[in-house]
């Protein structure tokens, strides 16, 4: 990443690009900071909405001509909500970037919030949140980190509640939005065939500026406190997640975390998959993870298996975490987990998207760029004892919430 460019544009939006001149395409994506982290309960789920609404059309364009107007191009474009950003992004030919800018400013500037729209928009989001809830593999991460993060707003769910989303109204809106939708509120980053310049040039143009405050959220004091829930469903397999809080991307120890996480249960290689899985054929599925948001983070522990199997699945898992912790990890299975990180960050980069993305993150997380190279050092850096220290508080089972998603059926789980 040695041409990257940032700049604060005269309307306060910052600007981030890298060129890469052999490619013909470029990727771009307009960043607000607004997620659930941001909504109080009486609009919960209005970052999500709003980010379909930006797409139903402007004063100058239909949401037919929005898609027109890049697809006409053979380019590409969508959206996401996370819990601290709404990222709308797109792809295209080089040549094209002013005009798919152009796009992106009208739609995040100017929608019309128009009642027609809204309306439908609530039928097609209260379906998405009922397909989330019959789909227990979204179900339970969501209810995983809202009991782990209970009383602090990254508990929210993204796609809100049923009560908030069918308040919503053209006003609610349009006021939401002027208090978040603001220059110093965005990041514009992009990568690919692109100048700096152009880039700079059509967000001091294209971009109003507005003196507007943010409408911080509101973060009661949170202490975490382990929770057990059980949910019941109609279906044939029972869900688990088991796991704890730790500290988020600005932790110096972040990838001491993922480290541990991939030796633990990343992969076909890690200790619970070739235990569980491969050698006691219990789990189809069967992974840790570390979710990390800029100051907080969950880690967890996430299988599903036939409602027979649950109890020994639990009681596997306990002994290779006790096992963790008592005998340590060798630096060979560190070395194996560091090539594999740096690996896949590596092959990460040949995705313009990717890497547009991970400037926006660098950024937003860290208020600098850190090139690759650091980053490398950084893996290097992490030894044995470190791992070792952070499983004593990372694996400890009492700090553990669990959250079950169980099968209605009348079997009994049997320990091992």
């Amino acid at each position: 990443m040695e041409k990257v460019k940032e700049t604060l544009s005269d309307n306060g939006i910052r600007v981030i690009s890298e060129r890469i001149s052999h490619v013909k395409s470029f990727s771009l994506g307009f960043w607000v900071q607004t997620g659930s982290n941001f909504e109080g309960d009486d609009v919960s789920g209005i970052s999500h909405f709003i980010e379909h609404m930006l797409f139903k059309g402007t004063k100058k364009r239909s949401a037919r001509r929005i898609a027109e107007d890049i697809e006409a191009y053979g380019g590409y474009m969508n959206a996401f909500t996370s819990k601290e950003h709404t990222c709308y992004y797109g792809r295209g030919r080089a040549k094209y970037l002013r005009k798919t800018f152009d796009v992106f400013a009208d739609m995040i500037q100017n929608p019309l919030f128009r009642d027609r729209d809204i309306a439908n928009e609530k039928g097609v989001i209260l379906d998405e949140l009922r397909d989330c809830n019959d789909n227990p593999d979204d179900m339970i991460f969501d209810k995983f980190e809202e009991v782990l993060f209970a009383g602090n707003p990254l508990g929210n769910s993204i796609l809100g509640r049923e009560e908030s989303i069918t308040s919503f109204n053209n006003e609610i809106l349009h006021r939401y939005h002027s208090g978040h939708y603001f220059p110093s509120n965005m990041l514009i980053s992009a990568s690919g065939n692109i100048s700096h310049e152009l880039l700079t040039e059509l967000a001091s143009k294209l971009i109003i500026p507005k003196n507007v405050q943010p409408e911080l959220q509101i973060i009661n004091p949170f202490e975490y406190k382990p929770e057990e829930v059980i949910l019941q469903k109609n279906i044939e397999q029972d869900y688990c997640i088991l796991g704890n809080v730790t500290s988020g991307n600005t932790d110096d120890k972040r990838y001491v975390k993922r480290l541990l996480s991939l030796v633990l249960g990343e992969g076909s290689a890690s200790r619970l998959y070739q235990t569980v899985r491969e050698r006691m054929g219990m789990t189809y599925q069967i992974n840790s993870f570390v979710q990390s948001y800029k100051d907080l983070a969950s880690f967890g522990i996430y299988f599903s298996t036939n409602p027979r199997q649950t109890g020994k699945v639990l009681s596997t898992i306990s002994k290779e975490l006790k096992k963790f912790n008592e005998k340590g990890i060798s630096e060979k299975e560190l070395k194996k987990a560091k090539e594999y990180m740096k690996g896949s960050m590596l092959l990460s980069l040949e995705s313009t998207s990717n890497r547009m993305i991970k400037l926006a993150n660098s950024y937003m997380n860290y208020k600098r760029l850190i090139p690759f190279e650091e980053v490398l050092k950084m893996i290097d850096a992490v030894t044995v004892d470190e791992v070792n220290q952070l499983s004593k508080e990372l694996l400890d089972e009492s700090r553990f919430s669990k959250v079950y998603i169980k099968s209605n059926s009348k079997i009994i789980n049997t320990a091992a």
